[in-house]
């Protein structure tokens, strides 16, 4: 049992030195200077729409807000009652200057009805620079300049962007979640990065139509759970650089109670899984809390072993408001919720090798190495 004990307080270490790792590199990735781009084309913003949640309004007006020369919003739905129109609608009038398409078709080209909702859009985008991204995405007015700016490096083929959670409700399931974003993935996202893993977030994917028919248009990920990772694996494939912008977006989460925040969380899970196992599996080590309460278990309460809980506990939170300082975020909870959250964490991280399904905007899939099949 000792042995157990000393395994697992091991194991609480190496999370908190991943964790501080990626800590320091937000720091850093914050800090450099803003690059800025040698010239300005005119970009086509994609945003595939579906429905209302919290924010949503606040999240599509930060797109109208953007500063660049020209630029083009194209919002696509799948409904012609989709209240998300009204939204839209109330946006231009808002801000009237602003060029603005809006495409409704049901047209369905693969499993995934994202993808499907870009393919109808695409038609619309009359420029050659595409910038797609989520429809709960908040940026800030400089986004396309950090954008364009990376796009312009040379080899890059496609750009994509870190991004932060914004609770969208006050309820302690949406706190949980931008928990786990900004104070597990985000320096864990980075420190892939570091060691030379090339991921595409779906948060913003930038690129040319050019690059784009290269690795076989949208319809290449028609079918594809994870699009964004798989199309990232496209564009690299073909020689290119996938690179990060220098601005890092928040996406809203509006999950209000555990049941949908576990859905929410179990469909990343799975599909992260799918895609890389053996990253995922070893995922298991930023559970820092749960390997803490396993080596006071297999000790029998000893000592250090409450000095390692309460020293990973005090570590946790300082790095998140360590996060919190170099991102400008609101602080997101006490000490005491990184014990909820890791509990959280550990039973999605189990309930991710059950099986193979997710749930997602009403669908049940397979994530099977990035795949999807209606059921």
């Amino acid at each position: 049992m000792h042995i157990l004990a000393g395994i697992a307080g091991f194991c609480a270490l190496i999370g908190v030195a991943q964790l501080l790792i990626g800590t320091a590199l937000i720091r850093r990735f914050r800090a450099a200077p803003a690059p800025v781009p040698s010239a300005y084309p005119p970009v086509s913003i994609l945003k595939p729409l579906c429905g209302v949640e919290p924010l949503t309004e606040l999240a599509l007006e930060s797109f109208f807000l953007i500063e660049y020369p020209q630029f083009q919003l194209v919002f696509g739905v799948q409904s012609p009652v989709d209240p998300v129109l009204e939204v839209v609608e109330k946006l231009r009038a808002r801000y009237p200057d602003r060029d603005v398409a809006v495409v409704v078709d049901d047209t369905l080209h693969g499993a995934n009805r994202k993808v499907s909702n870009l393919i109808n859009m695409y038609p619309a985008a009359r420029y050659e620079t595409l910038v797609m991204s989520d429809a709960d995405i908040h940026v800030p007015p400089y986004f396309l300049d950090r954008v364009v700016a990376a796009m312009a490096e040379p080899g890059v083929g496609l750009v994509t962007t870190l991004y932060t959670g914004l609770p969208g409700t006050p309820h302690l399931a949406t706190l949980m979640g931008a928990n786990q974003i900004n104070y597990t993935f985000l320096p864990g996202a980075l420190l892939a990065r570091k060691l030379g893993r090339q991921d595409c977030l779906g948060v913003t994917m930038a690129l040319t139509k050019t690059v784009l028919a290269q690795v076989g248009g949208l319809a290449a990920v028609a079918d594809n759970l994870a699009d964004d990772q798989v199309l990232g694996r496209l564009v690299v494939a073909r020689g290119y650089k996938l690179t990060l912008a220098q601005v890092i977006p928040a996406t809203t989460v509006p999950e209000h109670d555990f049941a949908v925040l576990f859905r929410h969380e179990l469909r990343w899970a799975r599909t992260i899984r799918a895609l890389v196992p053996v990253p995922y599996a070893a995922s298991v080590l930023q559970i820092s809390l749960f390997w803490c309460l396993l080596a006071l278990v297999f000790s029998a309460g000893a000592a250090w072993a409450w000095i390692l809980l309460m020293a990973v506990l005090g570590i946790r939170y300082a790095a998140a408001r360590a996060i919190d300082s170099a991102l400008g975020l609101a602080k997101a909870g006490d000490a005491w919720l990184f014990l909820v959250r890791d509990f959280c964490s550990f039973v999605i991280y189990v309930a991710s090798f059950t099986g193979d399904k997710v749930h997602w905007r009403g669908q049940i899939m397979q994530a099977d190495a990035g795949k999807i099949s209606p059921h």
